[in-house]
């Protein structure tokens, strides 16, 4: 995608406060990608290396990818795996899988062959522990595939241990509600792509302004909302920081973009601070 129609890539930095979190681990940086799309059409050659130095200019304890690094055809995946072996953290590179990632039968594995390759740790339905046992990471199987079960993974884990989820879609905030999440990180909407000043994505205000109306009145605003709802169902969860019940979670605006491009909504490398929930009084500093 030219960059004309992208704009410039956007480094985001926050701290997010959780709750237990070990003293050893407070400062933990981590250092989230998403939504490569990586097809030859999406994801500029150029854009692809800013993020890859951005991410290691950042020195993070630990890099996440959450999702969707090609479009449809998986073959992509070879070549980027050369780009994405150059990642560098303390404790490694985990991912997990989008729903264009399994878009074929056979996606799933060559994704993930692929990215293992190069020592890219996918989780699929899976707990890892690059921190040690007191700080769990969860990738979860994408959404929309047959296999994503949260419980089964979830209900392993001692709810007084804080624990961070991977999960593509942010729509899986909502059952994740029956479990202690920390912070889940995701990705999916490319932050709706087109944003207003002052308010935000364009989808949300659309889909507020047609609630608005009266129903006699909604079929005169049909646009955008039939495509948009086959993406997310929360598109105000589309990107930036959420708190969902008692959860916290973050959402990537991506670095692929789809035509006809973005506006004012820049593809996003996010670097996250880990600070102890008690220190602070609140979840987000």
């Amino acid at each position: 995608m030219h960059w004309l129609l992208t704009g410039s890539l956007s480094v985001e930095k926050l701290t997010v406060a959780i709750a237990d979190l070990p003293a050893s681990l407070v400062g933990t940086k981590i250092v989230q990608l998403s939504d490569l799309h990586y097809d030859g059409v999406k994801l500029s050659e150029e854009m692809l290396k800013q993020a890859i130095a951005a991410t290691n200019e950042a020195d993070p304890d630990l890099i996440v990818l959450t999702g969707d690094y090609v479009t449809d055809d998986p073959s992509p995946i070879h070549q980027l795996v050369l780009r994405l072996k150059h990642l560098q953290s303390r404790y490694g590179v985990y991912a997990s899988l989008g729903n264009h990632d399994i878009h074929y039968p056979h996606s799933k594995a060559e994704v993930t062959k692929a990215l293992t390759s190069v020592g890219i740790c996918v989780l699929w339905n899976e707990i890892a522990y690059p921190f040690g046992k007191k700080l769990p990471l969860v990738g979860l199987a994408d959404y929309w595939s047959r296999e994503f079960d949260a419980k089964s993974v979830m209900k392993q884990l001692d709810p007084q241990i804080p624990r961070i989820v991977l999960s593509h879609n942010p729509d899986t905030a909502v059952p994740l509600k029956k479990w202690r999440v920390d912070l889940q990180l995701s990705g999916h909407t490319h932050g709706g792509q087109f944003a207003l000043p002052g308010i935000g994505p364009a989808i949300t205000w659309y889909q507020d302004l047609r609630r608005s109306l009266p129903k006699n009145m909604r079929r005169w605003m049909p646009f955008m909302q039939a495509e948009c709802a086959k993406v997310v169902r929360h598109w105000e969860w589309a990107q930036g920081f959420h708190q969902v019940g008692e959860n916290q979670m973050y959402v990537n605006r991506g670095l692929g973009t789809y035509a006809p491009g973005r506006f004012l909504c820049p593809p996003e490398v996010t670097v996250i601070t880990l600070a102890c929930q008690s220190n602070l009084g609140d979840r987000l500093c």
